[in-house]
């Protein structure tokens, strides 16, 4: 019974993400019928204009966000099994705000220089950024007891580091600060293949890394006395997640700037869609669900009050935000 609702879970997934993706593709100001895309991406074919569009803005995009939000919603799932918080993930906690400071800093220094950031030295400078701010919410985790006043903690840091950041963008001249200023506020936009292909690498690489780790979050989720008479090397199991959850954050800040309340709140519908805390299930489905919200989210950021184009972090946390809300106050009456 509990394998058919797995398996239909994670059909259900994929049909979404295949469809929105689908849905991504064709809409725009420019409509592009379903057919015309299938024949562009088998390579028949097809208008020139319609193939231009698909092949080098939308088709980017959409798997851009795809990954990238498989990335942060996984980064969201590891923070939540470490700290053994509902809320935790990289924006409450100030990570993905860490991160976007020290991109900020690459940013207008290279800008300023006239030199071309490669996306090796953006994953790079955001990957440090998200370290610098995971050590201080670690060391506030071994003073503080409360996980509330944790995540408190999480939040000024985030705040700290988004004023530096909206100082940095403020006071920047460059003809290109235009560009600086719309990845601040989080978007897909301006994704290019070579982009796709990195993220690819480095998502898709420590998300394989993360599975490999299913047992010992298993074992870890029973608590920690548990996972070291299941013989885990806690040290070690503790700075693995630290860093695969830092490089997938810092990956989606690099290229999308910062995106919120996914890490937090996709785990979550998950969980209720699955109806299982089990990794070896949870890290795909947490993967493939990051990724079709994602692209409903972006799909309503380029379609809702079009020409305009909202940041993605505005709808992300329309959708986000009630989830936190609705875990808070079952936690709150569950006596959590």
């Amino acid at each position: 019974m509990r394998q058919g609702r797995y398996g239909i879970s994670m059909a259900l997934l994929l049909v979404l993400a295949m469809a929105f993706l689908m849905v991504n593709i064709c809409a725009g100001s420019v409509a592009i019928p379903a057919g015309d895309v299938l024949r562009i991406l088998s390579g028949r074919s097809a208008d020139a204009v319609f193939a231009d569009i698909v092949l080098r803005i939308r088709l980017p995009r959409a798997l851009a966000a795809m990954i990238l939000g498989g990335g942060l919603s996984l980064s969201g799932y590891l923070l939540q099994t470490y700290f053994h918080n509902p809320i935790a993930g990289p924006f409450i906690l100030g990570i993905s705000s860490g991160a976007k400071l020290t991109v900020a800093l690459v940013m207008v220094a290279a800008l300023g220089a006239s030199v071309r950031i490669s996306s090796v030295m953006m994953i790079a400078a955001a990957f440090a950024g998200a370290m610098i701010s995971m050590g201080f919410v670690l060391l506030i985790s071994r003073v503080m007891d409360r996980m509330s006043m944790l995540v408190v903690s999480g939040v000024m840091i985030g705040y700290i580091c988004s004023s530096v950041t909206d100082l940095i963008v403020t006071f920047a001249d460059d003809s290109d600060i235009v560009n600086l200023h719309n990845w601040s506020k989080g978007s897909f936009s301006g994704i290019s293949w070579e982009h796709v292909a990195v993220m690819a690498v480095v998502i898709f690489g420590s998300s394989i890394c993360v599975f490999f780790l299913s047992k010992p979050i298993r074992a870890w989720q029973m608590g920690e006395a548990y996972a070291r008479s299941m013989g885990v090397n806690i040290p070690l199991f503790r700075a693995l997640l630290v860093v695969l959850s830092s490089i997938l954050s810092a990956c989606v800040t690099a290229f999308a700037g910062p995106v919120s309340f996914v890490g937090v709140a996709v785990p979550h519908l998950v969980k209720g869609l699955f109806g299982t805390s089990k990794p070896i299930c949870m890290i795909p489905a947490c993967f493939l669900g990051g990724s079709v919200f994602c692209l409903a989210c972006d799909l309503l950021a380029r379609l809702l009050f079009a020409p305009t184009e909202l940041a993605i972090s505005t709808v992300t946390a329309i959708f986000g935000a009630p989830v936190v809300i609705v875990v808070l106050i079952h936690r709150r009456k569950g006596g959590g």
